[in-house]
């Protein structure tokens, strides 16, 4: 495991259920900052004084307007990623998972967020590493994952991933 990040930053995935039986994610393209363009989770940086649920909870509501209650998160684990060609990238993310939140999603300075299908998660237009997690995390696995991107900053050149019921 790579050591702690200085930058601890989180991220969540708000899930529904449409009217078909089908499982929906809330994901957002990211307009401004570290992964302009990408479709992304939402959430940001845990600021000095936070926790990391604070934090969540504060993100979501600025990058969507939706409201969530800290006891409707459910923590599902750390995602580590190291940069050793931007070090300033490098970061730790808490992730969590919610079904319950009040609003709907507006667009933001920061997120446009959509909602997808999970059996069509646009995992091409995400972060590289977002395969070898996302779906287990949003089939309610929890994840402890490590890494580490390669020199152009966009590319997954090693990783180690341990996933838990």
């Amino acid at each position: 495991m790579s050591p702690v990040s200085p930058y601890q930053v989180c991220v969540a995935f708000l899930l529904r259920d449409r009217a078909d039986g089908r499982t929906e994610v809330l994901l957002g393209r990211k307009k401004t900052g570290l992964g302009s363009g990408n479709i992304v989770g939402l959430g940001g940086k845990v600021e000095p004084g936070e926790s990391a649920l604070e934090a969540i909870v504060r993100e979501i509501e600025e990058e969507s307007s939706l409201v969530v209650a800290p006891a409707d998160l459910t923590e599902m684990g750390l995602v580590k990623f190291a940069f050793p060609y931007r070090e300033n990238w490098s970061q730790d993310s808490t992730v969590f998972v919610t079904r319950v939140w009040r609003g709907e999603p507006q667009e933001s300075d920061e997120v446009s967020p959509a909602w997808y299908p999970l059996d069509e998660l646009p995992l091409d237009a995400m972060w590289d590493d977002a395969k070898h997690w996302l779906p287990a995390v949003l089939a309610g696995e929890r994840v402890l994952g490590d890494f580490t991107f390669g020199e152009d900053c966009a590319t997954v050149s090693h990783h180690e991933l341990t996933l838990s019921t």
